[in-house]
């Protein structure tokens, strides 16, 4: 089995009550079954505490009951997990544990990531200087569609690292690669499209008005940084093509996203790179970690 990672990968570390957009509130919390069958058997005051927060459902997937403001029920007035200190890190649900880490799966290799709805995440991936690269271990057989996958990414991977072509000529040459395009829509009838899907904040619904609104800009954000961005979305989403073989699409979303973070910076007329790190993150978690609004726009592009 071989193991992926990008070389900034281990650089990470939440930030914990100092992050402003904390992973604890917003998002619905799923408890696995090892830790469900950890917290069921817990004794004491918390352990009773715990069961009281967990509701199955009738599929048996067990969740946090959330507070009306959407926060888990464990999260303190310092932004801090209450849990840790009393149970360890090591006896939180599993999704806890890894996010914002990601893995993908092929045959014979698990490709591992960080996610850029993690304002801490996406300052790491942004605010690089250096071309991204990834560090392998182990060995690895890999089926034929498999290996076209990769063989492929790669190649886009370099083609969007080619820092002696300007970034739209290098977005072209993704999507010529791949064999993929993208439909010829107006910033306000991307807007507009975007609208139609489900939002999680009302923010996300201001910055779609700004790119509504906004009329074509040449004005590019740190070339670098898109860059960055153009590789984080190949790099996570291609991985996807092993279940349902569009590499074309897929390329075509990378391009779509980095186009559509790049379009909203250059609306709000702000050159801080906070600005972009935000909106980066803000887009993906409306988009990207929404099975239902990424499936709607891979389903558009194809």
């Amino acid at each position: 089995m071989k193991e992926i990672k990008p070389d900034y990968y281990d650089e990470f570390s939440c930030t914990a009550g100092d992050c402003r957009h904390t992973c604890c509130r917003g998002w619905e919390i799923d408890v696995d079954e090892t830790t469900l069958a950890y917290y069921q058997a817990l004794p004491g005051e918390l352990g009773d505490r715990l069961r009281r927060q967990i509701e199955v459902g009738a599929d048996g997937t067990a969740q946090f009951r959330l507070r009306e403001d959407e926060s888990c029920p464990f999260l303190n007035d310092k932004n801090l997990c209450e849990l840790i200190p009393v149970i360890g890190e090591e006896h939180l649900c599993q999704i806890c544990t890894d996010h914002p880490r990601f893995r993908n799966f092929f045959s014979d290799r698990t490709e591992i990531g960080l996610g850029l709805c993690c304002e801490e995440a996406a300052r790491l991936i942004l605010t690089r200087r250096e071309k991204t690269r990834f560090i392998e271990s182990g060995e690895e057989v890999l089926s034929p569609e498999e290996e076209e996958i990769v063989r492929l990414r790669a190649k886009l991977i370099a083609l969007a690292q080619d820092r002696s072509e300007p970034i739209r000529a290098r977005y072209d040459a993704i999507l010529a690669e791949a064999e993929g395009s993208l439909p010829d829509l107006t910033r306000a009838q991307w807007a507009d499209f975007l609208f139609g899907m489900e939002r999680l904040d009302s923010e996300w619904e201001r910055r779609l008005d700004s790119l509504r609104n906004s009329a074509a800009s040449e004005r590019l954000p740190d070339p670098v940084a898109e860059e960055q961005l153009c590789v984080y979305f190949l790099y996570r989403h291609l991985a996807g093509a092993v279940y349902d073989g569009d590499l074309a699409a897929r390329a075509a979303f990378a391009v779509l996203s980095c186009k559509l973070i790049r379009d909203i910076w250059a609306a709000e007329g702000s050159a801080e790179m906070e600005a972009l790190i935000e909106i980066a993150r803000e887009y993906s978690a409306e988009i990207e970690y929404s099975e239902e609004n990424l499936c709607a726009v891979l389903d558009f592009i194809d």
